[in-house]
């Protein structure tokens, strides 16, 4: 399926073991190349002190699978309130963690599509904790505020650029996972090495991101793994 193709795997090391598995699985080549490092927050008191008071809050809110990792290293004793999760991804890391009933939108990892789900429209009077990293878009505690919430963030981590040297030989695909991932690539990578290759984003608005930023042939795949696969498969079963 990809035999003898060479995958640039973007993801940060700690969360890119499933989907090399993935890409070696289906004969190809991963070439590890990390864009984003997860690293802990500046000032980790301040989210470990909110974080010991979450039994106050009627919802945490999980943005990524490095939120629920952070998160429980900060503060690993003690209850949880219900809790959401913006994706698959992040679903699953709080499952494996002994979360049950999680909210989560299937076939979509946004903000957009976590707001979407009948159990956040009504929100009039309720505190809820967004666990994240520091900064990010402001999309899902701006609207859970404007439809009644009371919202306080819990950032438990940043993310940085590695200064990590350009890895040889040809690149025949590009996976890339969040608009910082794909911002980082083409900052350390440069565009002319990526612009005869297609290079696969998560999300729809990573594709005008792609196209701001000078690449040729951005193609949207999905948020999860499997359908990154699936997308990169069935481009190179078309190219053959």
């Amino acid at each position: 399926m990809l035999a003898g193709k060479r995958i640039l795997v973007t993801r940060p090391r700690e969360l890119a073991v499933a989907l090399t598995a993935l890409i070696a699985g289906a004969g190809g080549e991963p070439v590890l190349y990390p864009t984003t490092e997860i690293r802990d927050a500046d000032d980790p008191a301040a989210a470990q002190a909110l974080l010991a008071r979450r039994q106050e809050f009627d919802l945490a809110v999980f943005v990524s699978p490095s939120a629920v990792r952070k998160s429980l290293e900060l503060s690993p004793e003690g209850a949880w309130p219900r809790a959401a999760a913006v994706g698959e991804g992040t679903r699953r890391e709080l499952e494996q963690r002994g979360f049950r009933q999680v909210i989560a939108p299937q076939g979509q990892a946004d903000s957009e599509a976590l707001l979407a789900l009948p159990e956040l429209a009504q929100v009039v009077g309720k505190r809820i904790l967004i666990v994240r990293g520091a900064g990010g878009r402001e999309l899902l505690g701006e609207t859970l505020v404007a439809r009644g919430a009371q919202v306080a963030y819990a950032e438990c981590y940043r993310r940085a650029r590695p200064a990590t040297p350009p890895p040889e030989g040809r690149i025949d695909a590009a996976c890339a996972s969040s608009g910082d991932a794909l911002a980082n690539l083409v900052a350390m990578l440069g565009r002319d090495r990526l612009q005869d290759a297609p290079v696969f984003v998560a999300h729809a608005r990573s594709l005008a991101q792609a196209a701001s930023l000078g690449l040729r042939r951005p193609l949207l795949a999905g948020p999860g793994d499997a359908e990154m696969l699936a997308a990169l498969v069935a481009y190179f079963s078309a190219a053959k």
